[in-house]
């Protein structure tokens, strides 16, 4: 049973007055030691065509993020708000196209460098410029797959080992599955090993997405981005990179929204709980797949990042940019 429905206001701080009402709705008691009571959901960024990938960049304070359409990486300070940081972000050709081309998720690699999901380029790369004086000049980390090239990839998550796992739907195909570039029969979830080896883990997600390893290191969390299929799907990793026991963590239709809005980008917390975004905005589940509550955003939600100290959860959704203060 929903015990409280606390109303929240999305405020916005670039222009410091109320923009849309919004809520943050507690269905478990539980939700109060993650966010307090008080917390409120502020726009602090917005008129994108479509916000993605927010990565916190702690010793730098600040926050980056995709406006995908728009080839565009955005940063956004405490000090400046939002600055355009890198263009082009995703697509580098010289030939002319539509559909969405820009960058994706986004990373910091061991080395500290900007590694980001290209959706034009169709590769993984890192940015080779300093993140203080960035450059639209990228090194390749992955590019296909026995010769073949991805569709575009989406998402990527770093394991302890070193190993990079990334998603590659074909949202960034201009005519997505019919798109005659495309060389895959599938959307696969691969593995860069430190060789540079690549390795395909899966080929039966319909349409990976978000990706994630809960804290143990143990599972392997993928966010299905299909209406038909809902599903954010759980895996063991074994010690050899297979991925065994598939199992489905949660099904979207089941969060009580009549909004369909499937399963995109979300993020752990170093006590197991999931941040996801899906129907209705951000669902946070603990890490038994216990949704304690969500928080309502006024466009859909495409990803989410936690800052160092977990306090504080960036939202990106739609057009805008949200920050929700957890705790003080």
């Amino acid at each position: 049973m929903r015990f409280l429905l606390l109303a929240s206001l999305f405020f916005c701080v670039s222009c410091n007055q109320s923009t849309t009402t919004g809520m943050i709705e507690r269905t478990d008691p539980a939700l109060d030691s993650i966010i307090s009571p008080n917390a409120r959901v502020e726009i602090i960024s917005s008129g994108y065509t479509w916000s993605e990938g927010p990565l916190w960049i702690e010793n730098k304070k600040m926050l980056l993020f995709s406006d995908v359409p728009a080839n565009t990486v955005f940063k956004w300070t405490e000090a400046k708000g939002t600055e355009v940081y890198l263009k082009p972000s995703g697509y580098t050709g010289t030939i002319a196209r539509g559909g969405e081309t820009g960058s994706n998720g986004l990373a910091l690699d061991k080395n500290g460098r900007l590694v980001l999901c290209q959706h034009g380029n169709r590769q993984v790369a890192w940015m080779d410029a300093d993140l203080d004086n960035p450059k639209p000049v990228f090194k390749t980390i992955a590019d296909n797959y026995q010769s073949k090239k991805f569709n575009s990839p989406n998402d990527l998550v770093w394991l302890s080992n070193g190993d990079l796992y990334f998603t590659d739907p074909p949202y960034g195909l201009e005519k997505n599955m019919a798109d005659p570039l495309k060389q895959m029969k599938f959307q696969g979830v691969y593995c860069v090993k430190a060789s540079g080896e690549v390795k395909l883990l899966l080929d039966s997600i319909t349409r990976p997405n978000g990706i994630a390893i809960t804290p143990d290191q143990k599972t392997l969390v993928i966010a299905n981005s299909d209406t038909a299929k809902p599903y954010w799907y759980a895996y063991d990793i074994t010690q050899h990179d297979s991925l065994i026991n598939p199992r489905i963590f949660f099904d979207s239709r089941q969060a009580g929204e009549k909004d369909r809005r499937a399963p995109d980008g979300f993020k752990f917390d170093r006590n197991g709980n999931m941040f996801a975004s899906g129907p209705g905005g951000i669902l946070i589940f603990d890490k038994n797949a216990k949704i304690l509550g969500k928080i309502k955003t006024p466009g859909d939600a495409s990803n989410c990042a936690l800052s160092q100290d977990e306090k504080t959860l960036f939202i990106t959704a739609n057009k805008y940019v949200l920050r929700v203060k957890m705790r003080e």
